[in-house]
């Protein structure tokens, strides 16, 4: 059943700027409903086999709950930095940046006051279609240059969230956008992801040191919990003993993607209740977070959120690639156009 969140629940003013909730749909019936503070999605109702529609992703009821409740980034726009950037700082030009850290010694998702903190211009195209634009200060959080963001949501006919990122800097910088949501397909929140059937098409992970961040060589997944070319449950994958599996309590790792010219890079079906997820990406990397530190989080109509309560799959480039020549480089030039698009498309599994 489809229940929506009133809108005044978001309607609310933060930092001198206006909340605001909109709500998309498709022709379909689908509806997400996704608000201007940190661009996130904050329900998202889609149909099982036998049509009936729930919310697949976490969040919380209101804008005052996103600014007071512990935030882990449900539904978000992750900038300018999504993932971790090892002892906050990195070099350009012989230039070195201090980062904003958030994460003890490394700076995580952009810093406390990433994109996912602030509060977007929004603009609803269409029924369909949101716009929000960002302008992000040199300096903002430790990073160079003067950037304009702007981020795309649409929900097409196909039954896709559609994300389309694009920004532009002043000076020399890195970037590195994603969303960061937290899909369970069940609908029911109260279940474990643990029965879902994950698929990465991937032949190389990054593997992690003690504080999460890749130390800089690709592992190849074969014979190991991380091979997921196949479908396999997730609970399949973590009853096998791993070291990197220890560091994090479950995955939290970075997988390198094998051929993004066609897109498709990670499918997850929920046979119970039939839905299928199926993500494309023009990047070459995807986080792949099995809800490792969810405890006793109050989510959305009172429920709970538990660890394994749900995943993420976020698409970007590496951890730390300002640090590691060898990963794909996320400079962005002076006046250079940045574009990425993520979509996640769903349907029914039979």
């Amino acid at each position: 059943m489809i229940k929506l969140i009133d809108a005044n629940n978001f309607s609310k003013d933060f930092e001198k700027q206006g909340i605001q909730l909109f709500t998309l749909k498709n022709k379909n019936g689908i509806v997400s409903q996704i608000t201007n503070y940190g661009g996130r999605v904050v329900n998202l109702f889609v149909p099982d086999k036998n049509g009936v529609f729930e919310d697949v992703v976490l969040g919380y009821d209101s804008a005052k709950d996103y600014l007071e409740k512990p935030d882990h980034f449900f539904g978000a726009i992750i900038g300018r930095y999504g993932n971790r950037i090892a002892n906050g700082k990195f070099g350009i030009d012989n230039n070195e940046f201090l980062l904003e850290k958030n994460e003890e010694e490394n700076q995580l998702h952009g810093g406390e006051k990433g994109f996912h903190a602030v509060v977007w211009q929004a603009k609803q195209i269409s029924e369909s279609v949101l716009e929000l634009t960002h302008f992000s200060k040199h300096l903002d959080q430790g990073f160079p240059g003067n950037l304009e963001v702007k981020v795309e949501y649409t929900l097409t006919d196909e039954n896709e969230l559609q994300i389309k990122y694009f920004a532009v800097s002043d000076a020399k910088t890195v970037i590195n956008l994603t969303n960061h949501s937290y899909f369970n397909l069940s609908g029911n929140f109260n279940k474990s992801i643990e029965n879902h059937l994950f698929q990465i098409k991937a032949d190389y992970y990054l593997p992690v040191n003690d504080k999460m961040v890749p130390v800089g060589i690709l592992e190849n997944v074969a014979n190991s919990p991380f091979d997921f070319r196949k479908l396999k449950t997730l609970k399949q994958a973590l009853n096998k003993q791993h070291k990197q599996i220890d560091l994090g309590s479950g995955f939290d790792h970075n997988f390198v993607l094998d051929d993004v010219n066609t897109g498709f890079v990670a499918k997850v079906i929920d046979e119970n209740s039939g839905r299928s997820l199926e993500v494309f990406t023009t990047e070459p990397g995807i986080q792949f977070y099995s809800g490792n530190h969810l405890n006793n989080l109050e989510g959305k109509n009172d429920v709970l959120y538990q660890k394994r309560a749900a995943f993420c799959l976020e698409t970007q480039h590496f951890p730390n690639s300002p640090n590691q020549t060898n990963f794909p480089s996320t400079l962005l030039l002076s006046g250079e156009k940045y574009f990425s698009r993520t979509i996640y498309k769903f349907s029914v599994y039979k």
